[in-house]
């Protein structure tokens, strides 16, 4: 996999100006330049293979070299170009270039600046090479037009250890350190990647420091420091030293540690209680921070029998055998382990994989609708596999389209690229279906894929017919509702290149199937305005209704059209860690690495739930912890909804808690729960600022339909087609079949008021007609 560089403090180095200095001729090039190949000129020895003139006196002190780069093959990377400067005194590496690279193969200018080891003398000193190289595997680069400059140290010395403290909106404080006998000094400043002699200019300081005011917020600016020594002799400029104003945050987060130990991925309700405790695990020890109804955490440590493999990739969390305590799924590089909670959630048991799997992404989802939860692993160099849960906790290992009778293909690439997969049902069909965020390789291999259920018992993957089949480099995706129109829209977060904020269409209403949920690119001007890197998912951070997106440490609000603002990268690490309700207060917290960041909140209200399934009670109901099932809430402001999930971003696992803002609202008309069963449940009037437990047939759907009261359906019995009469408008009702037992066999959206029931038995059905929480049944024999 690539190399990630990120970019986190800006790098100081010397810019030389009114000093001697010192231009090589051009090496014209173009040098290829490969991996575990690098390429060595000699500008001053004997030997001299850059074929240029070198100098004959001088004392350089610092170097400036620039490179026309372009791309070879392997996919190198302008970013993952270094160079080596060696002189008869030591080295110095420059990696990656002081300017122009990029996580990108497109042609650039690449500049290395640094000090040399010590001042160079070419009179003295035996030589000065340069080495080039590329740092990802396979690949080589072609370099060209090198130019390289060596610059005399000035008498007067620079300014050492510049650096700015104390960024606020719109003001900074600007330091350095004395060096020599200076006591003057000039700063020249100007927003980011200003040219020197064009910026703002305060001069004869006589402080090593300075307050820089009057700044605009949410702006990144430069600043050099020049020393004055008298007499006019002047020190080069120290800089540039790149800071960014603050955005005045619209959630501010607290930060207060706790000791978690081993991979500490999981924020999950582990005991039953439905509030969300912190969880690390060990090869032989599960770590439990088990959260408290005043807030407080105990710890807790249970020994666990040896774990084959441990979550250096991913972990995901669920109830999979019912028993009202949470278990544990462990990806790893090479296996992966299953942590199974006894009925009192004092132990652990444990199985593992005896086939090889490298874990990425891992979730735990109702893969064949049997009331039982199923496990689903992203393979990084393989197809994919998934674990199909006998209904006890025990799986049968699968992987698609290799295993002999795998039932389900669920992403088959034969050398994976499979890394963020998460489940979530994008057309409102009431069936979960799963998006694959890819990266790395060849275009089919790191082409995002969406395998669409089709509530037969089978999945078909149609990314490319829906305008998600991008080949670009992505470990996760967050998905939501981003503009409350009722579908799923889509972040795909890249781990290079460029981000994309795609918006489903919905259903179009103009009789062409192909036309409805479909999605489209609208990241221009949509306010997206985040790191590269592993890490996205979608939360109400500040309870306004509105769903935001946070990807890689950076918060971006929703404004609940499909564009953001305020982005704010200063409240929770880079790595966005794990999400729940770490107080219970009904705001969105975060937790990584012996952190927690507690959301300091607003006045807006909200609304918590827990879905509880009831298939380990009755039979041809959902998974207990309801994991498929759509949640949708109902205020005078609108409907907003929420697929229940288990795994998401890329490696953490977040709450199985289902949490909404309601801005401010101080009622909730209705809440309703479709779940996995085919089961409807409509909640009136719930309590705001609470949470609940839902539990699947409490408030089953008892409204009928009147606008169907003239329906009927024919032929009856019936071969292989279904049609449906009524003078009703069935556009987008959700047609869902039952067995005698009450088993859910079959949904689908009606089309052409019809539906295709070939795949079923012979025997007596129920078809159930539903939208918006009201329904109407009727009974058929298939022949």
């Amino acid at each position: 996999m690539k190399k990630i560089t990120l970019f986190l403090i800006a790098v100081v180095f010397t810019y030389f100006i009114g000093n001697a200095q010192y231009v090589f001729s051009p090496i014209d090039g173009p040098i290829n330049v490969a991996e575990g190949s690098p390429v060595t000129y000699n500008l001053n020895d004997i030997t001299n293979t850059a074929g240029v003139t070198a100098p004959s006196s001088g004392s350089y002190s610092s170097f400036r070299v620039s490179v026309d780069w372009s791309n070879g093959s392997g996919v190198p990377w302008s970013i993952e170009a270094d160079l080596t400067v060696i002189t008869s005194s030591g080295s110095i590496n420059i990696d990656p270039p002081t300017s122009g690279g990029a996580n990108s193969t497109s042609d650039t200018t690449i500049i290395f600046e640094g000090d040399l080891p010590n001042l160079y003398n070419p009179t003295t000193d035996a030589y000065i090479d340069m080495v080039f190289n590329q740092s990802y595997g396979g690949s080589n680069a072609n370099w060209s037009n090198i130019i390289v400059t060596l610059y005399e140290a000035p008498s007067c010395p620079n300014p050492t250890n510049p650096n700015a403290i104390n960024i606020m909106a719109t003001s900074a404080d600007l330091q350095w350190t004395e060096a020599g006998s200076s006591t003057l000094w000039n700063i020249e400043w100007g927003a980011t990647g200003f040219v020197l002699g064009s910026g703002n200019t305060v001069s004869n300081l006589n402080t090593t420091s300075y307050n820089l005011s009057g700044l605009s917020q949410g702006t990144s600016y430069d600043f050099y420091v020049q020393a004055n020594c008298g007499n006019g002799d002047f020190s080069n400029f120290v800089g540039p030293v790149t800071f960014t104003t603050l955005i005045p945050s619209r959630i501010n987060f607290s930060q207060q540690p706790i000791t978690v130990n081993g991979y500490d991925l999981a924020v999950v309700d582990m005991n039953g209680d439905f509030l969300d405790d912190i969880v690390g695990v060990s090869s032989t020890n599960v770590n439990i921070q088990e959260q408290n109804t005043d807030g407080s955490f105990t710890n807790i440590n249970i020994t666990t029998p040896n774990a084959d493999y441990l979550p250096g990739w991913s972990m995901a969390a669920a109830d999979f055998d019912a028993n009202g305590k949470t278990d544990l799924l462990y990806g790893a590089g090479s296996g992966v382990t299953f942590m199974q909670a006894s009925n009192d959630g004092s132990s652990f048991t444990e199985q593992s994989t005896s086939q090889y799997v490298f874990s990425q992404r891992s979730n735990f989802v109702d893969i064949n609708n049997d009331g039982n939860l199923d496990a689903f692993v992203c393979h990084d160099v393989e197809p994919n596999v998934y674990f199909i849960n006998d209904g006890t906790g025990n799986f049968t290992f699968y992987q698609s389209d290799v295993t002999a009778g795998a039932p389900y293909s669920l992403g088959n690439y034969p050398s994976g690229g499979d890394y963020g997969s998460i489940w979530i049902d994008y057309n409102n069909d009431r069936n979960i279906d799963l998006f694959i965020a890819k990266c790395g390789g060849a275009v089919e291999r790191r082409t995002n894929m969406m395998i669409t259920n089709n509530g037969d018992g089978t999945y078909t993957e149609n990314a490319a017919a829906i305008g998600l089949a991008d080949p670009m480099q992505t470990w996760s995706s967050a998905w939501g509702d981003f503009d409350n129109d009722g579908d799923m829209d889509v972040f795909v977060g890249a781990s290079s290149g460029s981000h994309k904020l795609m918006e489903n269409s919905g259903f179009s209403d103009d009789g062409n199937p192909n036309n409805d949920y479909v999605f489209t690119d609208v990241t221009a001007g949509a306010g997206i305005n985040a790191p590269t890197g592993w890490e996205s998912s979608a939360f109400d951070i500040d309870n306004d209704g509105n769903l935001d997106i946070i990807s890689n440490g950076s918060i971006m609000y929703g404004k609940g059209d499909m564009t953001f603002e305020d982005a704010d990268d200063n409240q929770i690490n880079y790595k966005n860690g794990s999400f729940g309700d770490l107080n219970n207060d009904g705001f969105i917290d975060a937790y990584y690495n012996g952190v927690r960041y507690y959301n300091l909140g607003n006045s807006n209200n909200w609304v918590k739930i827990s879905t509880v399934g009831m298939a380990h009670v009755t039979p041809n109901y959902s998974n207990r912890n309801g994991i498929g099932a759509r949640v949708e809430l109902v205020t005078p402001s609108g409907t907003q909804i929420r697929d229940v999930r288990s795994g998401e971003g890329f490696e953490f696992m977040s709450s199985l808690n289902t949490h909404f803002g309601i801005g401010s609202d101080t009622s909730i008309i209705e809440i309703r729960v479709y779940w996995p069963s085919g089961m409807v449940d409509v909640f009136e009037n719930p309590s705001i600022n609470t949470s609940h437990v839902l539990v699947e047939g409490s408030a089953p759907l008892s409204i009928e339909d009147e606008t169907f009261s003239d329906i009927s359906i024919y032929p009856n019995p019936v071969d292989n087609v279904l049609k449906i009469k009524t003078s009703a408008l069935l556009t987008e009702k959700i047609a869902t079949v039952f067995d005698l037992t009450g088993k859910r066999v079959f949904n689908q959206k009606i089309n052409a008021n019809e539906l295709n029931v070939s795949s079923l038995q012979t025997g007596v059905y129920f078809l159930r007609i539903e939208s918006e929480g009201r329904s109407i049944r009727r009974k058929f024999i298939k022949k």
